[in-house]
């Protein structure tokens, strides 16, 4: 048994559910969702844990007014251990912030691999669910990211740009890596009728032209409270918990959170990273 194989074995048996949420494009309200998401699953009283893997681009901490000394950069360099870089936020809510120029982590030695893995074990407090933040589009690290997560959620808009941006994420996804199963979250609808217009049109796309299950996991509507809670680095759900957009961030938690087990397969937050850093999350299947 490698040391990598070693230090996956947790000594933990927290079951984690792990999620990706992703986006065909930029612009789409991605980390907005994923920040007030993870409020709205601490409040339902489950421990959160983010990943910032928009690697280049990190930017969960501005959208929060956070300031982190460290990053999982330093982490992998050995200059910090994983709960020193954890930085927490509204809620409770814990955050693994991004490396600023950190381009591609398939490219990390067994060492590093090593490093992170026992640091996962250092975490002082149980983990519920897993959520990382990608980057946009099809590049690498969010192909990566997106193939070791057990459920991938893409955020789109009404907008065409948006939407056919989301499908060709999806069609990389599967005819490159295999994957199947994806969930849909529409941002800024006007109303449930446009978002589920906007399911049905992606989903007849990809049912004409790909061998995958597409499943609609809610919608968050264009709501003037949220837009200016970005403007003020706070969150809706905290700020206006009555909004109309935080009540949807709370229908999305829920569905999460009484999401059947057999959704999410056995295992914890070291299951995810050795399936992350194994040669078949590398690269595409060919």
């Amino acid at each position: 048994m490698s040391p990598l194989e070693v230090a996956g074995r947790g000594r933990r048996d927290t079951h984690v559910k792990v999620l990706s949420v992703t986006s065909g494009k930029g612009g789409v309200g991605k980390t907005n969702i994923v920040a007030n998401l993870a409020y709205a699953l601490c409040e339902r009283g489950l421990n959160v844990l983010v990943l910032d893997a928009d690697l280049g681009l990190g930017n969960i901490d501005v959208l929060l007014g956070l300031n982190p000394v460290l990053t999982l950069q330093d982490c992998l360099r050995g200059e910090a251990s994983l709960p020193e870089i954890l930085i927490t936020g509204p809620g409770g809510m814990r955050i693994l912030p991004a490396p600023s120029g950190l381009a591609d982590l398939t490219h990390l030695t067994e060492a590093d691999r090593l490093r992170f893995l026992a640091g996962l074990d250092e975490l002082d407090e149980p983990v519920d669910v897993f959520i990382i933040d990608t980057g946009a589009g099809i590049a690498a690290n969010v192909c990566f990211f997106s193939v070791a997560a057990q459920e991938i959620c893409v955020v789109a808009t009404p907008e065409p740009t948006s939407l056919t941006d989301a499908y060709a994420f999806i069609k990389v996804m599967s005819r490159q890596y295999g994957e199947k199963e994806f969930k849909l979250i529409v941002n800024q609808a006007s109303g449930e009728r446009e978002a589920l217009s906007v399911f049905r049109h992606l989903t007849t796309v990809c049912d004409r032209f790909l061998t995958i299950r597409l499943e609609y996991a809610g919608f968050v509507p264009h709501d003037d409270k949220l837009a200016r809670s970005v403007r003020d680095q706070q969150l809706v759900t905290e700020r206006y918990p009555e909004a109309i957009s935080s009540r949807h961030f709370r229908e999305l938690a829920k569905e999460i959170d009484h999401s059947p087990a057999s959704m999410f397969p056995k295992g914890n937050i070291q299951f995810f990273w050795r399936r992350l850093w194994t040669p078949e999350a590398a690269g595409p299947v060919l």
